[in-house]
């Protein structure tokens, strides 16, 4: 069974694309997660599926409901965490989620037995009783995420939950999601720009980019597609018949050049750096510097895109000014 069916979902804003073309499915129960620079398209997605805004062509449906013709099914059956903090600052933690359970229209005592069990989900019990602008940056995540879980949605929604948050609260509050995922038995769909929070928490991840789905696995899988090992080597200057002539080499997987550097996907890596090193001398090519690594999902996203994460996030961001002084000037 299928929670999340999309096919072909487009977002057109005039003549710039935000989403284009994304197909996936998402199983029951299943925590999946859509990894991509901020600007790429992840956000437009997640309010689309939530029906906060109309598709301009493709369909999906959300736990079995038509985004387009069953808005109010949809919004029936789904929670949302947004990016941006959502809480009234000047009630309670408890106050906030009868106010948000009552919209829901659920009946008193049910109301009651519901918020103490989300309340205890998140580990908020102790504190629902104090103002909200009292709470640290954790707890209002906390407290927003059971907000979206108190009316017992099929499908939560968290978009960026860890954004602006430290560390160590940050991996607090991927505990939360995982302990969430599996004794409330929901299906969560997670946008991210860290790396690190797909890796942890997803069980699948769609890398997305300029609105695109580039690859979609689970993070083991995509990191093993790049081969065993990543060997990264800094070069004083680039030379094309050397990194030719490693791309040749039976043993090498893929390679990509970044900022002087070849980026060598192999097998048993340990073992191939003095064969390279030796290459690289016959050559006359430089090498300043070896790095060996296992593969991790910032290497899947250079693999699939060319660029790194933060880079992407920069040309977004160009790319959106650009586009905002183009309707200026209309």
């Amino acid at each position: 069974m299928y929670d999340i069916k999309i096919k072909n979902l487009t977002k057109m804003f005039d003549d710039f694309t935000a989403v284009n073309r994304i197909s996936l499915s998402v199983k029951r129960g299943e925590l999946f997660g859509l990894l991509g620079p901020n600007g790429a398209g992840k956000t437009t997605t997640i309010n689309m599926l939530s029906t906060l805004l109309a598709p301009t062509s493709g369909t999906a449906k959300v736990a079995g409901y038509d985004i387009i013709n069953e808005k109010n099914q949809v919004r029936k059956s789904i929670g949302v965490v947004f990016q941006d903090p959502a809480l009234d600052t000047k009630l309670t933690g408890r106050e906030n989620l009868e106010f948000h359970a009552m919209m829901y229209n659920i009946k008193s005592n049910e109301r009651k037995r519901r918020i103490k069990e989300v309340l205890e989900l998140v580990e908020l019990t102790e504190k629902a009783d104090i103002l909200v602008e009292n709470y640290s940056g954790g707890m209002k995540r906390r407290l927003e995420i059971a907000r979206g879980l108190v009316h017992k949605p099929k499908v939560l929604f968290l978009d960026e939950p860890t954004l602006g948050l430290d560390a160590q609260t940050r991996r607090h509050i991927w505990d939360y999601i995982k302990k969430l995922n599996k004794e409330e038995k929901v299906t969560i769909i997670l946008t991210t720009h860290y790396m690190e929070e797909a890796d942890y928490l997803c069980d699948r991840v769609g890398i997305i980019d300029h609105g695109r789905i580039v690859t979609l696995d689970s993070p083991d899988d995509l990191k093993d597609r790049l081969g065993g090992d990543i060997i990264t080597l800094e070069m004083e200057r680039v030379s094309n018949n050397f990194v030719n002539s490693v791309s040749k080499l039976k043993f090498v997987k893929s390679t990509n050049i970044h900022n002087k550097k070849l980026i060598i996907a192999v097998k048993h890596g340990e073992k191939r750096i003095p064969d390279l090193i030796n290459m690289a001398l016959k050559s006359k090519v430089k090498i300043n510097s070896v790095n060996l690594h296992k593969p991790s999902l910032e290497d899947v996203f250079l693999h699939f895109t060319g660029k790194t994460i933060r880079e992407e996030e920069s040309s977004h961001a160009d790319r959106f000014r650009e586009f905002a002084r183009r309707r200026i000037r209309r």
